[in-house]
């Protein structure tokens, strides 16, 4: 690993420590204003499900997407948590056995494998709306007017239009294959929409032009794609012990992914390209953006 690849190592693993410090405290037992209890089962299922593990790879996107527009930190670090609540609701609905029934995630015992199902459920319904409680929380410091911003860009991105959309289709790909248009949209909201929000989360924070939201925006756009191609390979080429999940599932399901549709050797070529694209989208911020055009790099070549 050359010196700039481990400086940005260290800069995520940075990163996810302090979000997960504060979202350590955000899911403690210590009850906030106007909740009547937090049920010991539930809060425990919701601290397990998003404090195992993880590279917290979408609140990283919004802390340099912030820092980058000179924003406040502290307050991306709570929409990043905020993020990652709905990230990882998301997963531990899609582990259900109604949905992925998937029985590791990220190595350990999926949620309602080590709870149960019921209070899997109710952890990730849970998640969802504590995320909005977070923004929107006296302790996120920034106006109003940004608040309603990032709750409507996150909502849009994670509900019927966006991830819940997206892994609808997802479902209805397992019997009725998409052709490759199909897959492009259905990637786009399962995988790309929280990861563009991310992006353009920083530009909202910040409280940065129309063209700077724009921008940062098609970069997580970009991002998105290369995120859900190399997932695609991933799924293709490791293996559970190296993924902490089970892998060639697509295959056995019977899903079409631009990898089945086009092969290693395409997805490969194409995922630098949109690497490449990202990049140049970030130019016009010149060394400034050398660490958000690195989290491009790192999308591209992960392993896990």
């Amino acid at each position: 690993m050359d010196a700039s690849s481990q400086a940005f190592e260290i800069r995520l693993k940075t990163n996810a420590q302090e979000i997960e410090a504060l979202l350590d405290v955000l899911l403690s037992d210590d009850m906030r204003e106007d909740e009547i209890a937090r049920p010991e089962t539930l809060r425990a299922a919701m601290h397990y499900a998003v404090l195992n593990g993880g590279k917290r790879l979408r609140p990283f996107l919004v802390v340099e997407s912030v820092l980058l527009l000179g924003g406040d930190k502290q307050a991306a670090l709570r929409v990043g948590a905020a993020l990652e609540c709905v990230h990882c609701y998301s997963l531990v609905h899609d582990d259900l056995p109604a949905m992925d029934d998937d029985k590791l995630r990220r190595g350990k015992p999926t949620a309602h494998i080590a709870f149960d199902e019921a209070t899997a459920i109710l952890a990730g319904d849970s998640l969802l709306t504590y995320a909005f409680d977070i923004i929107a929380d006296d302790e996120t410091r920034l106006p109003e007017q940004s608040k309603l911003a990032l709750i409507l860009a996150l909502a849009r991105a994670a509900g019927l239009g966006g991830m819940a959309g997206g892994q609808a289709l997802d479902l209805a790909a397992e019997k009725d294959v998409p052709n490759e248009q199909g897959i492009v949209t259905l990637q786009a909201m399962k995988t790309g929409a929280l990861i563009r929000f991310a992006c353009e989360a920083g530009a909202i924070i910040a409280g940065a032009s129309a063209g700077d939201r724009k921008r940062l925006r098609a970069f997580g756009e970009k991002i998105g794609l290369a995120f859900q191609l190399a997932d695609d390979l991933l799924d293709v080429t490791s293996d559970a012990a190296t993924m902490g999940k089970a892998t060639g599932k697509d295959t056995q399901r019977g899903k079409g992914t631009l990898v089945s549709f086009h092969g290693i050797d395409w997805a490969e070529a194409e995922l630098r390209r949109h690497v490449e694209d990202a990049k140049t989208l970030l130019a016009v911020y010149g060394d400034a953006a050398a660490t958000l055009a690195a989290a491009a790099h790192f999308v591209a070549a992960r392993r896990s």
